[in-house]
């Protein structure tokens, strides 16, 4: 199975981005939050963390198309894996569905927002449902995810992350306030490398007196 593609970006529409690496070409199926991160990497090369994916119902005599689909980190495609799992919620939906960064899809479901997970495409607030009823409780390592798109921002190992969450919650912090001391933690551009370092960061912040 391919998990990795490095090629020039010598193609890129709306849902394919094309990868050269001679004497081959690649289509990729990305989602358009991916889409918008390459448009600046035209005839540039690219990597992107990669799924087989099947388009199509065999059980319905269509026809089944293998297609592979492309993400910038392997948060983003862990995520997609794990959407798909969905009831109702297949990959072609799934990649249509992603239009907003990881982060913030994983905190409408972790705050049962079904309205703003009926607002991404393809998403009705019958699946939303589903997605929240089903994903609610693994959405923590997604939700407390940096942004790529932030200032300085750099995604963090998702183990570290949602292992400090867990901890957090056991030392007594509420989820809530568990994920504001992560947050604020990383809202700078140091990347943390283990639970222990991101703990010690947040305590040391939470003691720090204000500047005057």
């Amino acid at each position: 199975m391919i998990t990795k593609i490095t090629g020039v970006l010598v193609e890129l529409t709306e849902e394919i981005a094309v990868l050269s690496m001679p004497p081959f070409e690649y289509e990729v199926a990305i989602p358009d939050y991916t889409r918008r991160h390459l448009q600046a990497e035209l005839h540039k090369s690219v990597s992107l963390h990669t799924l087989y994916t099947i388009d199509g119902n065999a059980a319905q005599g269509g026809k089944l198309t293998p297609k592979l689909t492309g993400f910038m980190s392997t948060i983003e495609r862990d995520f997609f894996e794990l959407i798909c799992s969905v009831d109702g919620l297949g990959s072609k939906k799934a990649l249509r569905a992603m239009i907003r960064p990881v982060q913030d899809i994983a905190v409408l479901i972790e705050e049962q927002d079904s309205k703003g997970l009926s607002a991404l495409p393809g998403i009705g607030p019958a699946t939303a449902e589903r997605m929240i009823a089903k994903l609610r409780r693994k959405m923590p390592k997604f939700a407390l995810l940096v942004r790529r798109d932030a200032p300085g921002a750099e995604i963090q190992q998702p183990g570290v992350v949602e292992e400090t969450y867990q901890a957090l919650l056991i030392l007594g912090h509420s989820e809530a306030d568990a994920h504001k001391l992560i947050e604020g933690a990383l809202a700078g551009s140091k990347k943390y490398k283990d639970t222990e370092a991101l703990i010690q960061a947040i305590y040391q912040k939470q003691t720090k007196p204000d500047a005057t």
